[in-house]
């Protein structure tokens, strides 16, 4: 593996301290060269009206249709959920050496990229944009290169910012813009739509004032936009802010253990282990996988229909340019879409409301052994600060911390999971894994910003 990943770019870390008004332009930077990418169309293809296949998870994976952001974060997120799980099951041994981390990454980094040429393949052999034939075998052949190219772009930004050059990492960055976007255009959006009574708004807000105004009887039209169907309402908006509020409250919710130097006396501090140990992570993960089953179970669908193997994958109907699922197991991993679907389909619920808090609980227990956050990892970091946990000597703060840390990954991924289905069941904006992707990633900036700002000494020295 070692011979390849020499083969890959790399972004070099820092040789210097990089100041926070610095990391703030890159972050900057990083972000308009997202944006731009999702904006150029690719190059060749003759039509992307066909049914999307991804159009569930496009917001979550911040890709965008027929655009050099085609695939988005997509490879990055699936060829890190894969080595988590080989990492995890011990099919491959993940030393704790700097250099075996090093090869790791390198090995993630080159299977993403593998990911990334068989994903360009598969769509344009399965005519996403156009038939093969019509487009030619050298328009093919530039449209595989140009999502090669667009990428390995992705996996550059995400480097260039986890390498400490900028903010947070370009993987929570590209999914926070794109959720924070969805949110506000289906809350303001000035489009209008026919809905069969007449043309209506489709941002939330601007439709109340827009009901209000034109309906002759208040009460009905101010219901309206409670409550109306298929198109972005107030309930819908409401449900949005009361999950970003109590996902800001769980995010208080730790464990500090009290540690003390090793080399000063008297010196004392303490460790935290918030309840939400890895973050987003779980429902990152999870996404990335709920995604590939789509996209595999509709790729079989449209060749094998029929097939007693594929429609236990799933069944598919369309509805304009996207596929829903009506069957098999697709179908019950998708959440439901209403309160009434969930009273007349039960067992829909119930499957899809294990499958979230199992698979979230189970990638987040997973994920701390292969992320360099296990007991083990810590305590050897306590140990090279010289830092003791108070009451427990060196060889037993790994013990200690056993306690509480896999808890708190577990734990926390099954309340990552149980928010993630309330947000679906109270049809929030953007579903509930995209809100909680959104709140946790802008929290996470939120701490960044704060702790810049203790290192600083203040607001004015952080940007002058």
């Amino acid at each position: 593996m070692q011979p390849f990943c020499s083969f890959l770019p790399e972004v070099s870390k820092p040789e210097r301290k990089i100041q926070f008004r610095e990391k703030v332009l890159w972050t900057a930077i990083t972000l308009f060269i997202f944006l731009v990418c999702c904006q150029i169309p690719l190059f060749g293809i003759m039509s992307s009206e066909s049914a999307d296949p991804f159009y569930w998870m496009r917001v979550i994976m911040a890709s965008n249709r027929g655009t050099l952001m085609e695939l988005g974060i997509t490879p990055i997120v699936t060829s890190g959920l894969i080595m988590q799980l080989l990492a995890g099951t011990k099919i491959i041994e993940v030393g704790d050496s700097v250099k075996d981390r090093a090869l790791f990454n390198g090995a993630q980094k080159l299977f993403g990229m593998l990911i990334t040429v068989c994903q360009a393949i598969v769509y344009v052999v399965t005519g996403m944009y156009g038939d093969p034939a019509d487009l030619g075998m050298g328009i093919c052949l530039l449209i595989i290169i140009q999502l090669l190219c667009s990428g390995l772009i992705v996996l550059l930004l995400d480097e260039l910012l986890q390498k400490g050059y900028g903010l947070g990492s370009g993987i929570s960055l590209f999914i926070a813009t794109n959720i924070c976007e969805t949110i506000v255009w289906k809350a303001f959006s000035p489009a209008t739509i026919n809905t069969g009574k007449g043309t209506e708004f489709e941002g939330a807000v601007i439709a109340l004032f827009h009901l209000l105004a034109t309906r002759t009887d208040k009460v009905r039209g101010l219901r309206e936009a409670f409550y109306r169907q298929n198109l972005p309402n107030l309930m819908n908006l409401m449900a949005t802010v009361g999950v970003f509020l109590i996902v800001i409250y769980f995010q208080g919710f730790r464990v500090d253990l009290p540690i003390k130097s090793a080399r000063y006396r008297g010196q004392y501090s303490s460790y935290p282990i918030k309840l939400f140990y890895t973050s987003n992570i779980p429902i990152i993960l999870q996404s990335a996988l709920v995604s590939n089953i789509y996209f595999i179970s509709q790729i079989l669908s449209s060749k094998f229909a029929g097939n007693i193997f594929v429609n236990f994958i799933g069944t598919w109907a369309e509805s304009g340019y996207h596929k829903y699922p009506i069957g098999g197991l697709c179908y019950y991993l998708s959440p439901p879409e209403t309160i009434g679907h969930i009273i007349s389909d039960p067992i829909h619920a119930i499957v899809y409301i294990f499958f979230m808090l199992g698979s979230c609980a189970f990638l987040s227990k997973t994920w701390i052994d292969v992320s360099g956050s296990s007991a083990k990892d810590v305590a050897r970091q306590l140990r090279d600060q010289q830092m003791l946990m108070r009451g427990h000597r060196e060889k037993s703060m790994v013990h200690e911390l056993n306690r509480y840390i896999p808890t708190a990954a577990a734990f926390g991924g099954l309340c990552i999971g149980a928010l993630s289905v309330l947000a679906d069941f109270l049809g929030a904006i953007g579903s509930g894994t995209g809100i909680l992707l959104a709140v946790t990633i802008i929290y996470q900036y939120f701490e960044i910003f704060v702790k810049e700002q203790s290192e600083m000494g203040g607001m004015s020295t952080l940007f002058f």
